[in-house]
């Protein structure tokens, strides 16, 4: 079964309904079918928590992060092993650090499939399997 870890840049365009949105509602369509599964990183929820926070203040934040566990998104919590092996990703591939996290968690098998809006993981791609979502 296909895993799908999505990256911060991935949720945000689902939910601001942008370029790529469409193919990240398929993936929560397949994973409420059981078809796959959606996980993404504790620090990239965190990520996405602060950029909302910022953009549409805490009510609106509370609102939106509400809207998405329906979607059977399973967030990984960050624990020091994680921590650990997403330092080393950072320093040795030169990617910020919550990137790392989401690269992590690809990395885990041949079945998870990175689904991202950055293309500054093109740098990696040779670590995991990696889908980009289109430019905007």
């Amino acid at each position: 079964m296909t895993v799908y870890v999505l990256d911060s840049s991935a949720v945000l365009r689902y939910i601001a309904r942008e370029a790529g949105s469409e193919r990240v509602i398929a993936i929560f369509k397949a994973c409420v079918r059981r078809k796959s599964e959606v996980r993404i990183s504790a620090v990239q929820w965190g990520e996405i928590a602060g950029i909302l926070r910022r953009k549409v203040g805490a009510s609106n934040q509370n609102r939106i992060l509400d809207s998405l566990i329906p979607l059977e998104l399973e967030i990984v919590p960050a624990s020091s092993e994680r921590a650990a092996r997403s330092a080393e990703l950072r320093v040795d591939r030169n990617i910020s650090y919550a990137d790392a996290f989401a690269l992590e968690l690809a990395m885990e098998s041949t079945d998870h499939v990175l689904v991202t809006a950055d293309y500054g993981f093109r740098v990696v791609a040779d670590l995991a399997r990696i889908e980009f979502l289109p430019a905007k």
